[in-house]
């Protein structure tokens, strides 16, 4: 069973989300801001990380930026976000190698992309090494959204 840390402001996406991966099987660990979402990482390592990026005080990116040094995300980050089109967004989600996917999503394609993560080949990462969090990296995997949903 893998371990999920979800961070998201809205209580309704909160729920949705942990209740969708939690049929799916996975531990879910709720956090309604950064700030928790820190205090949960720091306690144990998490598989995934889906995180909001427009969140109260500790927002989704200074969160991501916190858990770099300390490798507690074993597998992966995932940002749900409607500020796609920001460019300091683009550009900070860019440098981390993360996973975005905008507002409004499938939660069956957020499902699909925790599973992917969750069995990416090799071991959790412990040194360091983490696949969703690449040293370096300079391309982001963005996940269209469906074509049947709303624009935010």
């Amino acid at each position: 069973m893998s371990r999920i840390l979800v961070a998201e402001d809205d209580p309704h996406i909160l729920r949705l989300i942990a209740m969708w991966l939690r049929r799916q099987g996975h531990e879910v660990l709720e956090a309604r801001h950064g700030a928790a979402a820190l205090a949960l990482i720091e306690e144990q390592a998490v598989d995934v990380l889906v995180s909001d990026v427009n969140m109260p005080g500790v927002d989704g990116l200074e969160l991501i930026e916190a858990i770099l040094p300390q490798s507690r995300v074993r597998r992966g980050v995932i940002v749900l976000t409607n500020r796609w089109d920001h460019g300091e967004i683009r550009e900070r989600l860019a440098r981390w190698g993360v996973q975005v996917m905008p507002k409004p999503f499938s939660p069956t394609r957020l499902s699909e992309l925790v599973e992917a993560l969750v069995r990416a080949e090799g071991e959790p990462a412990e040194s360091g090494e983490n696949p969703g969090l690449a040293a370096g990296a300079t391309e982001v995997q963005f996940v269209p959204p469906p074509a049947n949903l709303p624009p935010a």
